[in-house]
């Protein structure tokens, strides 16, 4: 059994570990267990809005038609990357990093090969570009949502702090897979495959709402999960285009009680011992970047943003930082690995853990120096 399909089987197991977590939790500390399930339940519920309106948009052909396009447009692998890397983080801005990698992957994987490019650049770009591009929105990734809590800021006054280092974030990322990846983007391409005619419809309009909705609310959660329920429940139920076990699958439910319970269990200890907290008060930002992102490979990204920002941060955004640009070193790192693993296997790619985990070891410190260093520049 490879890697990747081990990974893939373990669903089940993180819902029993979380879950667990999260009855010993309540049993423990039923004050603080409540204090951490009122912080973290926002972000899981507008990641599970914005994978609806992300299935809706898909169901309407926009990824694809999007991904078809930018073959046509383009004359030379470097460019198809570049503008890959554009769609990917517009794509990761607007609708979550998870909603990207579930379905932009495998529509980069065959937008490569019907150009006759070769796949690794775009397969393992998704992944790293998605997680690198999750700085610039609160919606962006459940980790600032969870951190945010303790700043009371809208998502604009979020992306005017942080749309330098998300775009330095994303141009170091986008290097070190193109570096690395180079053969892949020198193959001798085809004629691209006829740019299919998307529907403008329902999927675009929630896109449109959903983004404007993080953009000027502080509290969006609720209003998003209702746009992604009201537009996949029209197509269910009216259209009859979707099929309840694609909707089962495609928010990957298991996985995301599994990570509920253990961000409210690591929430409550948090919440319960002081360590934590001491230890951030006595880094600097560059440290607490760096301790996040190292934390991010131990315990995935969401129940360390609720262990570690329990208590206020004193470097809230470099603590963001390193959440949302640590889980590119492992596959522990983050939902979204999980995510783009199913993904790419059901696109018929052979995804390599060991790859991906080796291009996210060159591009985590390199991609997390630029963007406090730029981080300094926003918010100073």
């Amino acid at each position: 059994m490879s890697a990747a399909w081990a990974v893939l089987r373990s669903s089940w197991l993180l819902t029993a570990v979380g879950l667990a977590g999260l009855i010993a939790a309540l049993a423990a500390r039923p004050s603080d267990a409540a204090s951490a399930a009122a912080q973290d339940w926002s972000p899981f519920v507008l990641v599970a809005g914005l994978l609806l309106i992300g299935l809706v948009a898909d169901d309407d052909g926009l990824f694809a038609a999007g991904g078809a396009r930018l073959a046509a447009a383009t004359s030379s692998g470097g460019l198809l990357f570049a503008g890959s890397v554009l769609l990917i983080s517009v794509v990761t801005a607007t609708l979550n990093l998870d909603t990207s990698v579930a379905f932009l992957t495998p529509v980069l994987v065959h937008m490569a090969r019907s150009r006759g490019e070769g796949e690794p650049a775009f397969l393992y770009g998704c992944l790293l570009l998605s997680n690198a591009g999750s700085l610039l929105l609160p919606g962006s990734n459940l980790t600032n949502l969870i951190v945010l809590g303790h700043l009371q800021l809208t998502g604009s006054q979020f992306a005017a702090r942080m749309w330098l280092p998300w775009l330095g974030a994303l141009i170091i990322t986008a290097a070190v897979v193109a570096a690395v990846e180079r053969r892949s983007l020198r193959r001798v391409h085809s004629e691209p495959e006829r740019a299919p005619r998307p529907a403008l419809g329902l999927g675009l309009i929630a896109i449109f709402a959903a983004t404007v909705l993080v953009i000027v609310s502080r509290s969006s959660a609720l209003p998003v999960f209702v746009i992604g329920v009201v537009s996949a429940g029209i197509r269910v139920l009216v259209a009859g285009r979707l099929e309840l076990a694609r909707v089962w699958q495609v928010l990957g439910v298991p996985v995301l009680v599994g990570l509920f319970g253990a961000a409210v269990a690591l929430g409550t200890l948090g919440r319960a011992w002081s360590g934590p907290a001491v230890l951030l008060s006595h880094l600097s930002g560059w440290a607490t970047a760096a301790f996040a992102a190292v934390a991010t490979a131990v315990v995935n990204n969401l129940p360390a943003a609720s262990m570690l920002a329990a208590r206020a941060p004193s470097h809230p955004l470099e603590l963001l930082i390193g959440l949302n640009l640590g889980p590119n070193l492992c596959v522990t790192g983050s939902l979204a690995w999980v995510l783009w693993l199913r993904s790419a296997r059901d696109a018929g790619a052979q995804p390599s853990l060991k790859r991906a985990s080796m291009l996210g070891a060159i591009a985590v410190p390199l991609s997390i120096t630029v963007a406090v260093l730029a981080l300094a520049v926003t918010a100073g």
